[in-house]
């Protein structure tokens, strides 16, 4: 039986009620909440993925079991000139609420006085650290673009910092949701891939994102932290393994000097130990000087190479290839991937655009509503104890992570120095992180606790 009726609002309250007209008259009760986000940076990173999300759930609001219908609404922004923001607020016009734009000198500041709920951090990598305490510290919970921090310093800190103020701390991996990536751990977890021996990752991206989109921040920065660490989280979460040992070399002169700090590529060596002993190798091979008119536009391919088996993927070999004159490669990609982030006509010719660069972001919004709206007060330590045992976005899990890139970090520092193929190694009689150089008796600790 169809049932017909109104949608009405009890009183002032935020009580959605169903008023049912049919046969049974009834009434279905509804509880609408309210989240307020704040945004730090609008770069590409804002543009393609959480524009997207903001637009969306501005337009349909989310549903959650347990909580209700939850309205997710843009509060703030916080950017260096203010100019992308000026932009953008002239081409959301309809398809957002009200928002604040803050500028420097004093713009995180300001944005987390404000009423956020919580705060997202998509600025260069060097600046998350500063942002992310700011928000915490303020009580806000903090959704953090890879790589969350530098240093494994930092992220106690910033752990510290929620732990303290009853807050979530979570950082984007968007790649531990690609569906291959979600297959291929679907198949180790279930044991059909069986004791990972080694493998190997590729991330190639055209010269154009170094020199344009990066130019200002790019000056003393590698593009293995920048990409690296999606395929460093993907092996850590997939594969469940103890890091032993980071190696790292690279190469400059495109982008930067080639006796300066700012690197062209970076080819990276993760060494980890299997509970009975055995060894696992991964190397990581990064570069954002690939030609521009390169068809694949960005080259990503990993291997995996198991007792049993062997896992094979490749982002143009998986997907769609299309060229269009005048157009393809520079201005629209020859490889589109569809999966990470995709405009669609829908088959009920209503516009879209969704993947799983989007999902993730709405992934952690409803951990929020959980933790704030998912029952009684009195239950709210539960639920974001449960929130953060979330191994896959939780900042507390990402400590192989951050060790890897600390240590990528700090060997290339050396190398540009003038003290090449230095070793970092984890866990051993001196300490967390310790990195040893060729020829130099004492080593450097890092990071003194345990990683």
């Amino acid at each position: 039986m169809l049932l017909w009726g109104r949608w009405q609002w009890v009183g002032g309250s935020d009580i959605l009620v169903f008023m049912n007209k049919g046969p049974t008259s009834r009434a279905a009760t509804v509880e609408i909440h309210r989240l307020r986000a704040g945004m730090v940076g609008m770069g590409m990173i804002f543009d393609e993925t959480y524009r997207p999300f903001f637009e969306g759930v501005f337009a349909q609001p989310l549903f959650e079991p347990g909580v209700g219908v939850c309205e997710v609404a843009l509060a703030a922004v916080a950017t260096r000139t203010g100019q992308r923001a000026d932009v953008y607020r002239q081409s959301s016009a309809g398809r957002l609420g009200a928002w604040q734009s803050f500028r420097e000198p004093g713009a995180i500041e300001k944005l987390v006085a404000g009423d956020a709920d919580f705060v997202c951090v998509a600025s260069p990598d060097d600046r998350h650290f500063a942002a992310a305490r700011a928000a915490l510290a303020a009580g806000k919970h903090v959704l953090i673009e890879k790589p969350s921090v530098l240093s494994l310093a930092e992220l106690d800190e910033l752990d510290r910092l929620a732990r303290a103020q009853g807050v979530l701390a979570k950082v984007v991996y968007h790649k531990l949701l690609d569906p291959d990536h979600k297959k291929l751990r679907t198949l180790v977890a279930d044991g059909e891939l069986a004791h990972i021996n080694n493998g190997y990752c590729t991330l190639l991206e055209p010269k154009s994102i170094a020199l344009g989109q990066f130019a200002q921040w790019i000056a003393g920065r590698n593009p293995g932290t920048y990409v690296a660490v999606h395929y460093i989280k993907l092996i850590d979460f997939t594969f469940g393994l103890r890091l032993k040992s980071v190696q790292c070399t690279g190469q400059r002169g495109i982008v930067g000097a080639a006796d300066g700090p700012t690197w062209d590529s970076t080819q990276l060596r993760m060494i980890y130990a299997h509970e009975d002993g055995r060894e696992a190798s991964f190397d990581i091979h990064t570069s954002w000087v690939t030609p521009d008119n390169f068809p694949g536009y960005v080259e990503q391919e990993v291997q995996f190479r198991f007792d049993n088996g062997v896992w094979n993927g490749h982002s143009r070999k998986r997907g769609v290839e299309c060229t269009v004159e005048g157009r393809t490669p520079l201005e629209r990609k020859i490889t589109i991937n569809n999966h990470y982030n995709g405009t669609f006509l829908e088959p009920w010719n209503a516009r879209s655009q969704r993947g799983y660069g989007i999902e993730v972001l709405e992934r952690f919004v409803r951990e929020v509503a959980q933790v704030e709206f998912g029952g009684p007060s009195a239950e709210r330590d539960a639920r974001l104890t449960k929130a953060r045992s979330l191994t896959y976005n939780d900042l507390a899990a990402d400590r192989q992570t951050v060790a890897t890139v600390q240590a990528m970090e700090a060997i290339l520092a050396r190398h540009a120095a003038g003290q090449p193929n230095c070793v970092v190694q984890v866990n051993d009689q001196h300490g967390g992180l310790v990195l040893y150089v060729p020829g130099v008796a004492e080593p450097e600790v890092l990071y003194e606790l345990r990683v």
